[in-house]
């Protein structure tokens, strides 16, 4: 019984929080307004499908384009984007339907006039999803760069700080593509800070990176310089250069934020940790163990509440990723303290690589795992996190949400009466 009601408060903040992140109602209420002329509609990101939908509603059969997402997060079967063409490319690594997106996406660009509205919709996994390389970057390039950025546990910002230096599409070179039409940007954000020129790595946002900072990056991470990083004239547009508008239209503070509301109403404290922790997965659960452990000290029953995203560096060929590793981390730290139930999930529904947003950890976790033979500390140094939920039924499996405000995390203290 402690289970299942700790897990319902928890699938309830959590579906609280997704829908205070809904792409469809969030890109309702800030799309601009009719321009003289033409209007095109781009989008990348795991919440393209859904934003096409709505974007497409709004404009009717005057808007053409095109937006791209990860495969198996398109449009539903009953689902329309009128106009607008949606298909599906390679996440987190580009494949070739990313590279043919890039060109037709350039080429929509093209020959537009000043009274023409080049509508961007940006959600995170864009950068993969949508993708030219510059003169001289070779597939082979691009994709080797991008893996070894992600084996390398990277921070994001360094990761996209290179991504937009080899790309002819993004750092805003799209809105320099698309010059002198008017361009929007309208974005999901799954970064911290929520800043514009990182999330989808900014097609049509200025870039305040530089080169040197590029090979800087990937110098320390014993990656390969393509030689186009040394031209100064392959330089990504700068702050000041670009006359173009961009908003974040919903972000991780307002899923924490409605998270927060719903546990008031349930008669909960809440302790907002916010929307900006990084590090490795491990750290940061231990952290969170000891803090939960604290406030059951104080009596009231409390929600710990926490964004950011998290890393696993080295995992291997295991199923799992940050959240249900930090998940497994809590178990262990926690041992089974009986007042502590925790949720880790990704928002966009996919942690790591596979079909699980996330997990649950409950009181009992540790005990039943070693009825199933199953030894945690070992799992947790494989990063077999995937495994260990997956056995448990304690895996969060929701299928694409088709937002991406990066991870949310809900531990629940109910110190006994």
């Amino acid at each position: 019984m402690v289970n299942e009601s700790s897990r319902k408060t928890l699938e309830f903040l959590w579906s609280r929080a997704l829908n205070a992140v809904d792409p469809r109602q969030a890109l309702r209420r800030r799309l601009p307004s009719w321009p003289q002329g033409r209007i095109v509609i781009l989008g990348a990101g795991k919440a393209a499908a859904a934003m096409a939908v709505e974007a497409s509603a709004f404009y009717g059969a005057r808007a053409a384009g095109i937006a791209v997402t990860r495969y198996g997060h398109g449009l539903r079967a009953d689902e329309s984007a009128g106009g607008l063409e949606v298909v599906e490319a390679g996440h987190p690594l580009p494949d070739a339907a990313s590279l043919g997106v890039g060109a037709r996406v350039l080429e929509m660009v093209r020959g537009l006039t000043k009274v023409d509205l080049v509508l961007g919709l940006w959600s995170g996994g864009g950068s993969a999803l949508l993708e030219h390389p510059l003169p001289g970057v070779s597939f082979d390039d691009l994709r080797g760069i991008n893996a070894g950025l992600l084996a390398s546990g990277a921070a994001i910002v360094d990761m996209n700080a290179v991504r937009k230096h080899l790309s002819a599409i993004k750092g805003g070179r799209l809105a320099a593509a698309a010059f002198p039409a008017h361009c929007v940007s309208l974005a999901i954000s799954d970064v911290p800070g929520d800043d514009l020129s990182v999330i989808a790595s900014g097609p049509m946002v200025p870039d305040s990176t530089t080169q040197a900072e590029a090979r800087a990056i990937l110098a320390r991470h014993g990656l390969p310089c393509p030689a186009v990083l040394n031209d100064a004239a392959y330089e990504t547009p700068k702050p000041g250069t670009l006359g173009a508008d961009a908003v974040v239209i919903a972000r991780q503070a307002d899923a924490l934020t409605a998270a927060a509301d719903a546990a008031r109403g349930l008669g909960f404290s809440v302790l907002d940790r916010g929307t900006r922790i990084e590090g490795p997965a491990h750290e940061i659960a231990a952290f969170d163990a000891r803090l939960a452990i604290e406030m059951t000290t104080r009596g009231r029953p409390c929600v710990i509440l926490g964004g950011g995203e998290l890393g696993v560096a080295g995992a291997g060929a295991h199923p799992g990723g940050p959240n249900r590793e930090y998940a497994l981390a809590l178990a262990l730290a926690l041992r089974g303290h009986p007042a502590i139930s925790a949720l880790a999930a990704d928002t966009d529904g996919i942690d790591g690589s596979d079909d699980a947003a996330g997990a649950f950890v409950f009181p009992d976790s540790l005990a039943r795992a070693k009825a199933l033979g199953l030894h945690a500390p070992s799992m947790l140094r494989a990063h077999d996190s995937g495994r260990f939920f997956a056995a448990l039924g304690d895996a969060l499996v929701t299928g694409p949400t088709r937002t991406n405000v990066t991870d949310f995390r809900a531990i629940l203290v109910q110190p006994a009466a």
